[in-house]
């Protein structure tokens, strides 16, 4: 083994993670990919030096919407970390985050289930493990908890979203930037339940804390300020939100270009703002934005994409285009049927929308609902 070459390996992975935390993601790939490939040759593909990389290099294409790209990382990581005995912390703690960057990955693409099994696995090897008050029991809670918010199993999230809050503030205090994800996300689980105040408050501690530490230009706390924009929306406060959302979407088109994930979020989010006050062209043109690369980055038949469609044909039948919006509703409740559980609020206010267009139009919605 050259202890040079895997020194300057350690140097490029470091500048990577350096440039990862200041917003470029993109430009972080390449120090990445050259300290992988480095470390492979040196140490073997079946070392956790590898697999540490490798987790790095899938967090940045998760950054970059690249899914795919990130999930082939994290199962080569996966495979490693399964091959090697757990005789030491740091191969723990290896083990959990692999297993908690596999499990987003599945809640991403709207596999529900096992996100959650791979997410409590990670929760019972970091509890066993490592004790029940460490960073990596936070992690795992913190993802548990986004799948059941994303479930609809609210009362579950919060529970899994307040312990991961009580672990991370006593390892940091109360005031540290790694709090602001969490916070995020007791945010966006009082936007799912339609506490949009209640929500505010969490999603601007997130905010906080992170522009304190990041700048209010980098991608990160644009993410904390697009969640707060939505609850703001949800209060009726629509100039504010929008105010918000064209400041979001103008960092996501900076940093990552026309085509990331969270700028086709914000674009439907601004869609449902500029629609409710009659803006009919401006909410189609930013809900087709969104819906093209939504299908681009997680398929046709995911839920978020359903959500936008569904955004679109309520747009139409404002419009008093009922064809176009009985069609964008049937797709819809079809994609919500087959991917989420049956008591979803998403299903159920599909299923009134089409009813009222059905009577709208004095003919029944048909079995197909």
């Amino acid at each position: 083994m050259d202890e040079q070459a895997v020194g300057e390996a350690v140097r490029l992975h470091e500048v990577a993670v350096q440039r990862r935390d200041a917003g470029g993601a993109r430009e972080a790939l390449e120090p990445c990919k050259e300290a992988l490939a480095l470390l492979e040759r040196e140490c073997g593909d079946g070392h956790p030096d590898v697999a540490n990389v490798l987790i790095t290099l899938g967090e940045l294409h998760e950054d970059l919407a690249a899914y795919a790209e990130a999930e082939r990382c994290y199962r080569r990581a996966a495979v490693i970390m399964e091959a090697l005995p757990l005789d030491r912390g740091v191969l723990v703690r290896l083990r959990v985050q692999v297993l908690v960057r596999l499990g987003g990955i599945d809640r991403v693409q709207g596999h529900l289930d096992d996100a959650e099994a791979r997410l409590q696995a990670a929760l019972d090897l970091a509890e066993s493990e490592l004790g029940a008050n460490d960073l990596e029991v936070s992690s795992a809670c913190n993802g548990l908890g986004m799948v059941y918010k994303y479930a609809a199993r609210f009362d579950e999230a919060r529970v899994q979203y307040d312990r991961a809050l009580v672990v991370c503030e006593a390892v940091y205090g109360p005031d540290h930037p790694e709090l602001a994800s969490i916070y995020h996300n007791l945010g966006g689980l009082e936007h799912a339940r339609n506490h949009h105040a209640e929500g505010e408050c969490y999603a601007r501690r997130s905010v906080e804390l992170r522009e304190l530490a990041l700048g209010s230009d980098h991608p990160v706390v644009a993410a904390d300020v697009a969640a707060l924009a939505a609850l703001v929306d949800g209060q009726g406060r629509h100039d504010e939100a929008e105010a918000l959302y064209r400041r979001v979407i103008a960092v996501f088109e900076a940093t990552y270009g026309p085509d990331h994930y969270e700028l086709a979020i914000n674009l439907n989010n601004l869609g449902v703002l500029t629609a409710a006050r009659g803006e009919y062209v401006e909410a189609e043109d930013c809900y087709a934005r969104a819906l093209v690369i939504k299908e681009r980055l997680v398929g046709s038949d995911h839920p978020d994409v359903a959500m936008t469609v569904h955004n679109l044909a309520a747009l139409h039948a404002q419009q008093g285009r009922d064809a176009e919006a009985e069609a964008g509703y049937r797709r819809a409740l079809r994609i919500f049927t087959a991917t989420l559980p049956g008591h979803h609020p998403k299903i159920a206010t599909c299923r009134e929308h089409l009813a009222t267009l059905a009577d709208r139009r004095d003919r029944p919605v048909g079995a197909g609902c």
